[in-house]
């Protein structure tokens, strides 16, 4: 940690002739009120519209095209991340553009207003994409009209109303160095990582000024979220509330997922789709969060079949929690998700994204050693416990987007 509170971590990859510089900002869109919901993610935008050094959009894009760079940058509800990744020789050009980026950008109001346009668009793009809209009507669902129940994007009002004040205020209270993560992978020494980014990364201020509001519990009221729509496709999620990233649990939620619908072998993918034929994809998760989380199946399923869909799916979730998972089949969990994390990690990017999560959200650093231990500890009962505490008919949500009228139709069949 420097003097003024911004952390850097670093990792050294073998066998790599490049390096990412990620910066991440506990400044996601569970920060926002409900007036400048989607400011957040409109801010991410406005970061690679001209700085000091880098004075437009232009300027920022040639300075890491003309190294063969990548560049891009998220937002999530709990963080934001901007990453340039190049030829490690390149690591300087790379940093000066993320801390002019940072630091001096100008936040142009012809530029907001230029960017609007194109955020009504991303906008649109999400309403048009019902397998990226329906993880945010599921969460909207369960967590109802508080931060962490709002789409990233905002709505159509706040994105028209946003203004440069909005930009400035949001970023003056939250981009602090105490609230900033520079984590960098790849071909790269440590020391000298550190003494870059003493140089170039020099905050005017120390304290991020508030924190987010904790999810505040809400009534199992309305347990079906319908989404009207013409689609040759019906979209669905289902499942329940589970648990915060770091609940004891945390692995055992994992491997009980990927038993379910984490991959091509799993059980909702060779029994929805493969034996019973009713839904092109289909896949289990659990989206985890610091102070809460989800659990549920997401899948496309043929319009005019999807009651069979939904009872198939949660026919799933009654099995494992009436019948003890084999052995063998935690053991092929274990493995795959050990095995994936060693393939992600092979990209720097990946890796820093590792880095800089757990010291931005938690303060700590956490090692690929230490994450493959947890998940050998997992036993058959842990994730049998996790499966009878969560996988209850009272705790049942579901989204739905398709052509149907009846929210009734769908909460009928919310039972195993």
């Amino acid at each position: 940690m420097l003097a003024d509170g911004l952390r850097v971590v670093t990792k050294s990859l073998d066998n790599t002739q490049a390096v990412t510089v990620l910066i991440l900002v506990g400044a996601g869109s569970r920060y926002e009120t409900k007036e400048i919901n989607g400011v957040a993610h409109f801010l991410e935008h406005m970061f690679f519209k001209g700085a000091k050094r880098y004075k437009n959009t232009k300027e920022v894009s040639e300075a890491i095209d003309s190294i063969g760079g990548e560049f891009n940058a998220f937002t999530g509800k709990e963080y934001v991340g901007y990453y340039v990744k190049v030829a490690a020789k390149h690591v300087d050009i790379a940093m000066d553009v993320l801390s002019d980026m940072l630091l001096n950008s100008k936040f142009d109001s012809e530029e907001i207003d230029r960017e609007r346009g194109v955020i009504m668009e991303e906008y649109n793009m999400y309403q048009d994409t019902p397998m990226q809209q329906i993880g945010w009507d599921f969460e909207r669902l369960m967590y109802g009209d508080q931060p962490m129940g709002w789409d990233q994007v905002g709505t159509k009002e706040v994105i028209n109303s946003l203004n440069r004040k909005d930009f400035v205020a949001y970023r003056k209270k939250l981009y602090s160095p105490d609230n900033t993560v520079i984590a960098i992978a790849g071909n790269s020494d440590h020391e000298e990582m550190v003494k870059k980014v003493e140089k170039l990364f020099v905050f005017d201020r120390s304290v991020k000024a508030y924190a987010a509001d904790p999810v505040k519990k809400i009534e199992r009221e309305k347990f079906v979220y319908l989404r009207n729509k013409k689609t040759e496709q019906a979209h669905i999620m289902v499942g329940f509330p589970a648990y915060a990233e770091e609940h004891p649990d945390h692995y055992a939620l994992k491997m009980l997922t990927i038993i379910l619908g984490g991959n091509m072998s799993s059980r909702m993918f060779l029994s929805v789709r493969e034996r019973q034929g009713l839904a092109y994809y289909i896949s289990t998760s659990a989206d985890d969060y610091t102070d809460t989380g989800t659990v549920s199946t997401n899948a496309g399923v043929t319009v005019d079949r999807v009651d069979d869909a939904v009872k198939a799916i949660l026919a799933e979730y009654g099995k494992i929690v009436s019948k003890p998972v084999a052995q063998a089949e935690l053991k092929k969990s274990k493995e795959f998700l050990k095995g994936k994390l060693v393939l992600r990690l092979e990209d720097s990017e990946e890796y820093a994204h590792l880095l800089g999560k757990y010291q931005v959200l938690y303060n700590k650093t956490v090692t690929p050693e230490q994450i493959y231990k947890e998940i050998d500890k997992v036993t058959v009962a842990d994730v049998s416990r996790v499966a009878t505490d969560l996988f209850k008919e009272d705790k049942l949500y579901m989204a739905v987007i398709g052509p149907y009228e009846s929210e009734e139709r769908f909460a009928k069949l919310l039972k195993f």
